[in-house]
C-alpha cells in the first residue's frame, strides 16, 4: 500500500465500522452499556459515513426509530455500522446498527436506528448538493482484515493539539484484540507490542482507520500487524500514520495461556 490514498467523494463504501469493548465505566448500574454511550457511538459512525460521503461539514438533525433490542454486556465487543440509505439536497440519512459479540462468535443485535445529518458547506453557493449515491457498492473486504474507524475528539489530543500517542496506541490495541479474540473464541491479552513507527501526526477531527491482520499464530498466541491509517475530514487525503505488531495471548479464567490458535 502507499502512503497516501485519495478517497472519492460519492462513492458508497461497504458499510463502515466502529467497533468498541465494553468497559465498566461505560456501563450502567445494570452491568450493560450505558444507553447514552451506544447513541454516542451510533453518532459518531453516522459523523462518519456522511463526512466520507459528502466530504463537508455536518452535523446531526435528528434520529429516529432507535430500537434498544438487547444489552451489551461488560467485556463483549460491540459493533457499529452505518451505510447512507438516502442523499437529499443538503441532507442524509444514514441507517445504523448496533450489534454485540462475546468471545464464542455469537452475536445479537442491539439497537438500530436512522440518523439524518445536515451539511453545513463553508461556501454557501446557492446551486451546490450533496453527491447522490453511487450505483455500486464496493465489494466487502476479506474476513482475514480488520477495519475499524473512529474520529479524534479533543480529549484525545497533546498539548500540541495532536492525538496523544496512548490513545492511538489503545485504539490499535483494541483492533489487535479484537481480531485474536474473533480468532481463537478465547479471552486474550497483550503480551507485546514492537516495532511502533509514528511517521505523521494526527489533528483533532481527523478520521482514523485501524487495519489489522494475523501474520502469524503459535499454540497460545497470535502475532498481529496493526496499521492507523488518518484521514482528512474535508479532503479524504490519507495517511498510513503508525504501524506496529501486537502480539495477543488466549487465557483462561485464571489468567494461564491455554491452546486455542493453529499453529
Amino acid at each position: 500500500m502507499t502512503d497516501d490514498i485519495a478517497t472519492v467523494p460519492g462513492e458508497i463504501p461497504a458499510p463502515q465500522t466502529l467497533i468498541d469493548i465494553v468497559f465498566p465505566g461505560d456501563s450502567n448500574h445494570h452491568g450493560t452499556l450505558f444507553g447514552g454511550a451506544g447513541l454516542a457511538s451510533m453518532d459518531r459512525i453516522a459523523f462518519i459515513v456522511a463526512t466520507r460521503h459528502g466530504r463537508v461539514p455536518f452535523v446531526t438533525a435528528s434520529c429516529d426509530r432507535i430500537d434498544f433490542r438487547a444489552p451489551a454486556l461488560i467485556g463483549q465487543i460491540v459493533r457499529f455500522t452505518g451505510r447512507p440509505v438516502r442523499v437529499g439536497r443538503r441532507s442524509m440519512e444514514v441507517e445504523v446498527e448496533m450489534i454485540a459479540e462475546d468471545v464464542t462468535g455469537s452475536r445479537v443485535l442491539c439497537s438500530r436506528g436512522t440518523f439524518t445529518m445536515v451539511a453545513q458547506p463553508c461556501a454557501r453557493k446557492e446551486q451546490w448538493v450533496l453527491p447522490p449515491l453511487g450505483r455500486a457498492v464496493r465489494a466487502p473486504e476479506d474476513d482475514a482484515v480488520l477495519r475499524m474507524v473512529d474520529i479524534v475528539f479533543p480529549d484525545q489530543a497533546n498539548s500540541f493539539g495532536a492525538m496523544f500517542g496512548g490513545d492511538a496506541l489503545a485504539q490499535m490495541t483494541k483492533a489487535a484484540f479484537v481480531v485474536a479474540t474473533r480468532r481463537s473464541h478465547r479471552t486474550t491479552v497483550l503480551a507485546s507490542c514492537t516495532g511502533m513507527d509514528f511517521r505523521h501526526r494526527i489533528t483533532i477531527g481527523s478520521i482514523i482507520e485501524s487495519v489489522a491482520r494475523i501474520v502469524d499464530t503459535g499454540r497460545s498466541s497470535a502475532t498481529i500487524e496493526v496499521e492507523l491509517w488518518s484521514e482528512e475530514l474535508l479532503t479524504g487525503t490519507r495517511q498510513r500514520t503508525v504501524t506496529g505488531t501486537f502480539v495477543m495471548v488466549a487465557v483462561d479464567a485464571d489468567n494461564c495461556p491455554v491452546p486455542a490458535f493453529t499453529g
